[in-house]
């Protein structure tokens, strides 16, 4: 580095001896070698971000996380966490909600559909699916964050804040009480919640820190309200409690804490003081959640129940690159990766007040999901001289963390393949949100946002086919063909 600096310096230098001269020379040399170090950093993150991508023999990913947290993001199959640019940051990267001004509030929600055929050895055959053609409730959104600083509380310094209320793991899915493995599952439902309150903190230009809570529970007024499951008993031995044939439900609820920690390192910005280049990392803690609820026959309570799920600990690392970005366009390319600590997912045994327990073996394997996504921004074109739109695309691959022993058609899970498209629509100052009213605050009320933002998102989730055997449940072995697909929408005020 040293002799590329003389070399530059003796270079330029050879016609002049002016000492400011000679002192820009250095100054620039200087800027030259610490934008070189940078890009050596970049590109030894994304080696190893892509070595660790292809370190997977029995490597597996996302299991039943809901990674598609708002239309942004699931426009580019999640390859957000690095840009993490609109209040859905609370989620993908709480370190990113430094880049946010002011007040900010989105609202969305995700339309899931889909199913999954089943045929075993003897040619029985099964569909299941949510429990409908989309998954009621809705897995949704709702994202608020505020730049302190914007707000006139500068004694924090760079400071905002946010909080997130968001459906993080499982929804619900329904199966025949005809299905040739009813006496594994006919109906479960695990509509989780989670509430974040966050807090993130630019310490310099370059760099961004996140910290949050995750406070997850169950609502009563959402969904079931609790973790359920309910088949059809084999009778005893297996459920003493429990005669052939009847409908059995287990369920329960509880409230537990994790927390994230974020960073978010921005070494070039544009002279508009826009990134150029993000490197996103993000970390998601484990929690335990002790679900009590009951055990019922034909719709009566026969015992107390009790059993054990853990949210896994999930570790990501983004890069994201600004190849393109001016005052008429934008175009981001971005790498994800997702490790999800599925490892610690051993086994959901059943206790029972009665002192009877029901082995419920799972040991999924922890693993990776590689996302790469891409936004392509044109900013108040001449057409549309108030709006700024966007077009997004990207692509996952994700191995299942279900190994065929221990497979459940509950969650029906392959490796998978996400495709996803997306649109973004930001009216701002004199525009009219679709031709409805006027966007920006004009001469109207302060409450008026200053711009309205449409995101939109479709996702198609591609699982292999998957032929399971060996089972600890041999009516469970046959072949399991899913597509599932995903419609994303958000609305975002900004003040």
């Amino acid at each position: 580095m040293q002799q590329i600096e003389q070399s530059f310096i003796f270079e330029h230098a050879a016609g002049s001896s002016s000492p400011s001269y000679t002192r820009a020379l250095v100054h620039e040399a200087h800027n030259r070698i610490s934008r070189a170090r940078t890009l050596c950093v970049i590109s030894l993150l994304t080696f190893l971000i892509l070595d660790l991508s292809t370190y997977q023999t029995h490597a597996y990913a996302a299991g039943n996380r809901i990674m598609s947290q708002s239309a942004s993001a699931a426009g580019q199959s999640a390859a957000f966490s690095a840009q993490a640019d609109d209040p859905s940051a609370i989620y993908y990267n709480p370190a990113g909600m430094t880049q946010l001004s002011g007040v900010q509030l989105s609202l969305g929600t995700l339309l899931i559909g889909g199913d999954t055929d089943v045929t075993n050895a003897s040619g029985q055959k099964a569909t299941g699916n949510f429990n409908g053609d989309v998954v009621w409730p809705p897995p949704s959104q709702v994202y608020l964050t505020a730049n302190l600083k914007d707000l006139g509380l500068t004694a924090l310094g760079d400071l905002s804040a946010g909080i997130g209320v968001l459906s993080p793991f499982g929804t619900l899915y329904d199966w025949p009480n005809d299905a040739p493995f009813s006496n594994a599952t006919t109906f479960t439902a695990f509509e989780l919640i989670d509430i974040k309150p966050t807090l993130a903190y630019r310490l310099n230009d370059q760099l961004s820190f996140g910290v949050g809570m995750d406070i997850y529970t169950f609502f009563d007024w959402w969904g079931e309200g609790q973790g359920e499951l309910q088949f059809i008993s084999a009778g005893p031995p297996f459920f003493p409690l429990a005669p052939a044939g009847s409908e059995v439900e287990i369920n329960g609820d509880d409230t537990e804490l994790g927390f994230n920690v974020s960073l978010m390192y921005t070494p070039f910005r544009n002279d508009d003081g826009k990134p150029l280049a993000n490197v996103g990392l993000i970390y998601r803690s484990q929690a335990v959640m002790e679900l009590d609820g009951k055990f019922l026959v034909n719709g009566a309570a026969q015992a107390d129940a009790k059993t054990t799920v853990v949210i896994p600990q999930v570790f990501t690392g983004a890069i994201a690159l600004w190849p393109i970005r001016d005052r008429q366009r934008d175009w981001k390319l971005e790498l994800d990766v997702d490790y999800t600590g599925w490892k610690s997912f051993r086994n959901l045994d059943v206790k029972l007040s009665n002192g009877v327990t029901i082995p419920q073996p799972q040991d999924w394997d922890s693993g990776f999901t590689v996302m790469v996504g891409t936004e392509y921004k044109w900013l108040r074109p001449a057409p549309l001289p108030h709006w700024d739109i966007a077009l997004r695309g990207g692509y996952w691959f994700s191995e299942t963390p279900v190994p065929d022993q221990t497979f459940n058609p509950r969650i029906p899970d392959s490796d998978n393949h996400s495709i996803s498209v997306g649109l973004g629509l930001t009216c701002e100052e004199n525009g009219r949100f679709l031709g409805l009213f006027e966007c920006g605050r004009g001469q109207g009320s302060k409450w008026r946002p200053k711009a309205i933002v449409l995101d939109t998102a479709l996702q198609v989730l591609l699982y292999e086919d998957r032929s399971v055997t060996g089972n600890n449940n041999p009516t469970v072995d046959g072949n399991y063909e899913t597509t599932y697909y995903i419609g994303s929408i958000n609305l975002t005020a900004k003040w």
